[in-house]
């Protein structure tokens, strides 16, 4: 059995800043080293809550954590080319079945190609088209998690430049009908196989639209 992180690590970063202050130094006789840490819910690897893009709906100490740990669909993308759309008949391909009611993960291997600490993870990633989100809320997961920014319009708000909302098509489609979003996830090319055993919890911070996650894989499980 092998545990592979997914998750990308919380540090400098020119799109968000975390802030990260540390009391206490135990060399120097303090009985205690303390870290703090102010950071967006929505940066690095993490979970949307039904809140993030829908009135009223659901925040992240809602989200069940039975939609965000179990088995999960490995979609090999890793050949999709930068700044591609990926549409309903390429998910079709790299879709090897499965149950309802499943994990999805769609592994671009995106961050071996780009940095994810500069724009160009961002500005050159490719992206689902509309269709591609009908088809994976078609097939029924409870998650879907993208090591890529999944939606067009993302790469824009670097710009200052808002989209319209049905443009963001993976939430307008699947966070609208409560379908979780794991995002930015990093490493997923050390999924070898077709399926896996996803966990995804995210913190518990009542009220939050989102939080950070500590994402891996377990491998070798019977699923």
């Amino acid at each position: 059995m092998d545990i592979i992180d997914l998750s990308m690590p919380i540090g400098p970063h020119f799109r968000w800043s975390p802030e990260l202050t540390i009391k206490g130094d135990i060399s120097g006789g303090d009985q205690f080293r303390v870290s703090h840490l102010a950071t967006t819910c929505h940066g690095f690897s993490h979970v949307d809550a039904q809140a993030h893009f829908v009135a009223h709906a659901p925040t992240i100490e809602a989200t069940p954590l039975s939609r965000v740990v179990g088995p999960a669909r490995v979609f090999n993308l890793r050949d999709v080319a930068p700044n591609t759309p990926i549409d309903a008949a390429r998910l079709a391909r790299a879709d090897r079945g499965g149950p309802p009611g499943e994990i999805m993960l769609l592994s671009a291997a995106w961050d071996e190609k780009r940095d994810n600490t500069t724009a160009a993870f961002w500005k050159d990633a490719p992206w689902l088209t509309r269709d591609a989100a009908e088809w994976l809320l078609a097939n029924k997961p409870t998650a879907v998690a993208f090591d890529f920014p999944q939606d067009y319009p993302i790469r824009l708000l670097l710009d200052g430049v808002v989209a319209p909302t049905a443009e963001h098509v993976t939430h307008d489609v699947l966070l609208r009908a409560g379908v979780t979003l794991i995002e930015y996830l990093v490493n997923t090319s050390a999924l070898k196989g077709p399926r896996t055993f996803l966990c995804a919890a995210p913190l518990k911070i009542p009220g939050a639209d989102g939080a950070p996650a500590r994402v891996f894989a377990i491998e070798g499980l019977s699923i």
